[in-house]
């Protein structure tokens, strides 16, 4: 089954239906994470806040959104994903709501705090509804689509923010961007036939989900596994950060380091749903070491080349360095038996949101003892680190391979 057909075209209605809430939703709070990049001067500026503010507005979003995914888990299990998956986007709306009314910093704080609990939902219920719809070795492919989509909404929600800026001011703009989450979780509530919506417990769904041909779990393979993704998130998490400060160092100006970011997700765009068929075609394990492998190699190409061979450079790097990511996750449904997999993906999403927001941290700390090139060349070598943990896994990726 082609990926084009996995998003849209051949595939049942209710499947269909699926995907579309999941990449929907999957814009919408990716957009929302993204697009505090636009607002934050906006709020430095207006509450004269210091750059250790600023950084601990954006640290509490993201904290919040990684520290209540497991919560947020546990909860779809008792009262269905579609509806937590509702109330926690009509939260993440309100946030913003809340930020339009802020007349400070402590109003902000309580604004992103709420924005990201609401955030919070979306990863670990979507990743568990797109499984749940496309059993078995076919929720690769449907993760891949789904992972994709998130990208979107990193592209079109800034871009769409700061033009709502030109035409209102920016309590206005907020409210506007709150008032598209409560709608959509409005919506949200109206769709019917989605997986874990129509009262059957989730252990019966489980059931059913095997025989239609979901792969039994296969124990210790899930903690290698979320290895492998937490490495892999710290990786592009302190490469991205990083990166500007090596491309000033070739020369770059602003509007430049804008154009190479703009390669960077270009490109990862097209891997994450360029690899998830990767790995379908040549298993997970030659997919990972084949993109790993070239994530290193990039990062070390990079290094000596002048400013505009590093900027070609750059979306073949954002292929590798984000493609991984739909490997790993289309893995968790093979590896975790489907009564289990809601509470696994909300821990696999909390150890790689979480890492990535540590790694930054931990590589500036480096960074302040080595200069910056030698620092990529740490990051470089801790990406290698997975492939081991790779290699590892492929018993586990056999024995279900083999009992499907």
């Amino acid at each position: 089954m082609s990926l084009i057909s996995v998003a849209w075209g051949r595939i049942a209605a209710p499947q269909r239906r699926t995907m579309g809430v999941a990449c929907g939703t999957h814009i919408l709070h990716d957009g929302y994470t993204d697009l505090l990049y636009v607002l934050l001067p906006l709020w430095q500026a207006e509450f004269g806040l210091g750059y250790a503010e600023v950084g601990i507005l954006r640290a509490l979003f993201t904290g919040s959104l990684a520290a209540f995914q497991v919560p947020a888990g546990m909860l779809a299990e008792r009262i269905g994903g579609p509806l937590v998956l509702a109330l926690g986007t009509g939260l993440a709306g309100i946030g913003f709501l809340v930020a339009g009314f802020s007349t400070g910093f402590a109003v902000l704080v309580v604004a992103l705090v709420i924005g990201g609990i609401g955030a919070s939902v979306q990863h670990p219920i979507n990743a568990n509804l797109v499984a749940q719809a496309y059993p078995g070795r076919r929720s690769r492919n449907a993760l891949a689509t789904y992972n994709f989509s998130g990208d979107l909404g990193k592209m079109a929600f800034p871009a769409a923010t700061a033009f709502l800026l030109t035409l209102m001011p920016w309590r206005a703009s907020t409210m506007v961007i709150g008032g598209v989450g409560l709608a959509a979780a409005v919506a949200l509530l109206a769709v019917r036939g989605l997986p874990g919506q129509s009262g059957m417990r989730v252990a019966d769904e489980a059931k059913a989900a095997e025989t239609a041909g979901e792969l039994p779990a296969s124990g210790t393979g899930f903690p290698l596994l979320l290895g492998i993704a937490m490495i892999d998130s710290a990786t592009r998490m302190g490469f991205l950060t990083f990166l500007p400060f090596l491309l000033q160092m070739k020369g770059a100006d602003l509007p430049t380091i804008g154009i190479a970011l703009t390669l960077i997700f270009t490109g990862g765009a097209t891997g994450k749903l360029v690899c998830g068929w990767l790995g379908v075609r040549v298993g997970m394990v030659r997919a990972t070491f084949l993109t790993e492998g070239l994530t290193a190699a990039g990062i070390l190409a990079v290094l000596p080349l002048p400013l505009l061979p590093a900027l070609a450079v750059l979306p073949l790097i954002g292929v590798a360095l984000n493609g991984t990511s739909s490997i790993i996750y289309g893995t968790v449904p093979e590896l975790v038996a489907p009564e289990r997999r809601q509470r696994a993906f909300s821990i696999f999403y909390t150890g790689g949101v979480g890492a990535g927001a540590v790694s930054p941290v931990l590589y500036g700390l480096a960074g302040d003892f080595i200069d910056v090139p030698t620092m990529m060349l740490l990051v470089a070598a801790v990406v290698l680190v997975t492939l081991p943990l790779t290699w590892a896994l492929r018993p586990h990726l056999r024995e279900t391979h083999a009992a499907g």
